[in-house]
């Protein structure tokens, strides 16, 4: 078996595009990752705000991804790409342009619109893959996105923490506005990717993807393993607070939060890079749980270190059971789901996959400031593992799932007209 990262869907050239798209925009974006939390707890100086950042963009991701999946199924995936991407761009200037006079509210406001243009731009990114791809590729092709996608993540923050040490937050936001901007060439370049001819994405139509997730025991098992590690497991509002009350950075950020920040990210990429060990198994859903597991129990230890390399390494470790995650998370509900529904469905996951993580900050936002550091993302990460047994023993299916074994769930009937 090959160990090597799995290379082979970068031979077709529409997805080759799509993924330098990717690994710009997640970039971009890993600058705001850094600093918008950071100018929140500056400008409070509570890890409970940076917590309530959640708050402003869970809505419009939720309702952005969720009306962004019909439009995926409605009209051209590679023009909602383009649309979405500018206006992302746009909100990105709007963070540079204020950041000199910004205050909670202006952040929270513009957290959400960017939020809510990334949830309807992942939804068309996510749906396009299977159009792209053949499906015994899939896992690679879903490998190579993650680890991209992530890759971004590592060298972001690491520059970030740099950048801060010689110049002011407004300079990670204009390295965003930046790349938010390049990225658009390469999705100009895509084929033209039309939808199913409806003239309109209707609102009850948003919805099918969700009853389509509900009416399948296995769908829905996925999406609520993923709920687990995101909610409960994901300690990252915390980040600024440890960062220099626990490792030593100095007011304004420094070198540990950038560390920190980049550790889950750089474990996903050395993933990334060992792909072929695991983009060729069958078992997505017994994968899937133990991915879950690890990710918990590496949070779990992460809660009880007080030395910044340890930590780091178990966020590290953590990183790449989030890689595996992801990857196999993203194949089953892929190759699982018709085409014509995909842009829905993919809607409801960008809602789980991108919304969990903000509701897991608000969670530990909330538990830090009541409880401490130590029992939020300790006692998290052992609630993770807790619960994904749990719901491993209730749905069989999900450890029982065998790609191209296990016949895919059916179809949704056609609607009445």
């Amino acid at each position: 078996m090959a160990w090597g990262i799995d290379l082979r869907p970068l031979r077709i050239p529409a997805f080759r595009r799509l993924w330098l798209s990717s690994a710009g925009t997640a970039f971009g974006a890993s600058f705001t990752a850094v600093g918008i939390p950071l100018q929140i707890y500056e400008l409070t100086g509570s890890s409970a705000y940076v917590g309530l950042s959640a708050l402003a963009a869970l809505g419009p991701l939720t309702m952005a991804a969720l009306w962004g999946g019909a439009l995926a199924d409605a009209v051209d995936r590679r023009r909602l790409l383009l649309v979405t991407g500018g206006a992302m761009a746009a909100v990105g200037a709007a963070l540079w342009l204020t950041a000199g006079a910004a205050s909670p509210a202006s952040l929270f406001v513009l957290l959400g619109l960017l939020q809510g243009c990334y949830g309807a731009n992942h939804t068309a990114r996510g749906s396009t893959v299977p159009r792209l791809v053949p499906g015994p590729l899939l896992p690679a092709a879903n490998a190579l996105d993650s680890t991209v996608r992530w890759l971004g993540p590592v060298l972001g923050p690491l520059l970030a923490g740099a950048l801060l040490s010689v110049a002011s937050v407004t300079a990670l936001y204009a390295v965003n506005t930046l790349m938010l901007t390049l990225v658009l060439i390469p999705v100009w370049r895509l084929p033209p990717l039309p939808g199913t001819g409806r003239r309109r994405a209707r609102l009850r139509e948003a919805g099918a993807g969700l009853r389509y997730l509900l009416g399948r025991r296995l769908l829905w098992a996925v999406a609520v393993a993923d709920l687990v590690a995101m909610v409960f497991g994901n300690p990252v509002a915390l980040f600024p607070e440890l960062s220099q009350r626990t490792f030593g950075d100095p007011p304004g950020g420094g070198f540990a939060l950038g560390l920190l920040t980049a550790a889950m990210a750089l474990g996903a990429v050395l993933a990334g890079f060992v792909s072929g060990l695991f983009t060729r198994l069958v078992r997505h859903g017994r994968v899937i749980t133990l991915a879950v597991c690890g990710w918990g129990l590496a949070v779990a230890a992460f809660g009880l270190t007080r030395r910044l390399w340890p930590a780091a390494l178990l966020l590290v470790l953590g990183g790449a059971a989030l890689m595996v995650l992801s990857v196999f998370r993203s194949t089953l509900i892929q190759q699982c789901t018709p085409d014509a529904l995909r842009g829905r469905l993919q809607g409801v996951m960008t809602v789980v996959s991108a919304g969990g993580p903000w509701l897991g900050q608000l969670a530990h936002g909330t538990a830090g400031a009541a409880l401490g550091t130590t029992w939020a993302i300790t006692g998290g990460g052992l609630l993770t593992v807790a619960a994904v047994l749990v719901l491993a023993a209730l749905v069989p299916e999900l450890t029982r799932y065998r790609a191209g074994v296990t016949p895919a769930p059916p179809p949704p009937a056609p609607a009445a007209s």
